[in-house]
């Protein structure tokens, strides 16, 4: 089983940043992305989760990951697999599209606290927009 971690961060000017942390059997991968300026934080959590998934099915494809986030909304939509947000819907779409290359992944929500590697990645990763 592949574990998935990801944050996503915001600064108060709307730059946003993912971390992502994915363990596999003996390897651990980290990665902090910018993603520009966005309008809700939510939003860099769900990209979060959508660039995780494609890395995972280009690096994993087949296996079982389980997802922890510290996002709950981000959790219950990937749960329902619904929304009725307008602006998380193509997350959402996206999501359930790449999920298809695996035969089943788990979401668990987290405390923040259990979440520092990706959420610490997510904020490094605002001040690279500025780069």
């Amino acid at each position: 089983m592949i574990v998935v971690y990801t944050d996503g961060a915001m600064d108060g000017e709307g730059w946003s940043g993912i971390g992502i942390v994915i363990h596999s059997e003996n390897n651990v991968e980290k990665y902090k992305l910018p993603i520009g300026r966005k309008k809700l934080n939510q939003e860099a959590e769900f990209e979060a989760v959508v660039r995780a998934l494609r890395m995972c099915e280009e690096r994993f494809p087949g296996e079982i990951l389980s997802f922890r986030l510290d996002a709950r909304i981000v959790v219950d939509v990937m749960e329902k697999k619904f929304t009725k947000n307008k602006t998380f819907q193509p997350y959402v779409k996206e999501i359930q599209q790449l999920s298809n290359a695996f035969p089943h992944i788990f979401v668990k929500w987290i405390p923040q606290t259990d979440n520092q590697q990706a959420d610490q990645l997510a904020k490094q990763a605002i001040h690279l927009n500025e780069s």
